[in-house]
């Protein structure tokens, strides 16, 4: 068996392992730094992540959705179907309520449920919301002006003139707010 020679070596401590520079002092290098020496790109984010159907917005049909996932157990109140009217109408560009449409589902609920004594008997969020995107005959990209509208409408039918945490309103705005930094 043939034996190498081999030449002594410093002891592989911290100090031996951490590079240098030209003139033998010790410096610190991040891994950013290490990855574009070798040419590695760094990664972008996934598009799908954290996004909604839509690409790179919100729209109403995304926003009333939203709602639905928050609030879904909620039985549905005269200021809920205020608010889900005001967004459908800004969603379609119609001012009459569509018959079998968001709208007039929500207030033939809201009716229902001032009737109903049973909670759990009662129509909710959810059941109105649920794929509300798609059930939109259209859908437009959430603005400031539609979500002012829908704040206003749910306002408006709230004898404590509030809006409802997590409801509508609140979901028309967050989407407003995301779209304006896009």
């Amino acid at each position: 068996m043939a034996q190498h020679q081999h030449s002594p070596q410093r002891p592989r401590d911290e100090e031996n392992t951490r590079p240098h520079d030209q003139y033998g002092d010790v410096f610190n290098v991040s891994g950013d730094d290490v990855a574009r020496k070798q040419g590695v790109g760094f990664p972008q984010p996934d598009p799908t992540v954290a996004k909604m159907r839509s690409v790179d917005t919100v729209t109403i049909g995304e926003a009333l959705e939203a709602t639905a996932l928050s609030l879904g157990d909620k039985p549905v109140g005269r200021k809920d179907a205020a608010a889900i009217q005001a967004a459908e109408t800004r969603a379609t560009g119609e001012f009459k309520t569509r018959p079998g449409g968001l709208a007039a589902a929500a207030q033939a609920a809201a009716a229902s449920n001032e009737q109903t004594v049973s909670e759990e008997d009662k129509v909710t969020i959810e059941d109105i919301l649920t794929d509300a995107a798609e059930r939109l005959p259209g859908d437009k990209v959430v603005t400031s002006e539609d979500a002012e509208a829908v704040v206003g409408a749910e306002l408006r039918s709230s004898s404590e003139m509030k809006t409802t945490p997590g409801g509508v309103a609140d979901s028309m705005s967050a989407g407003a707010r995301l779209n304006q930094h896009l």
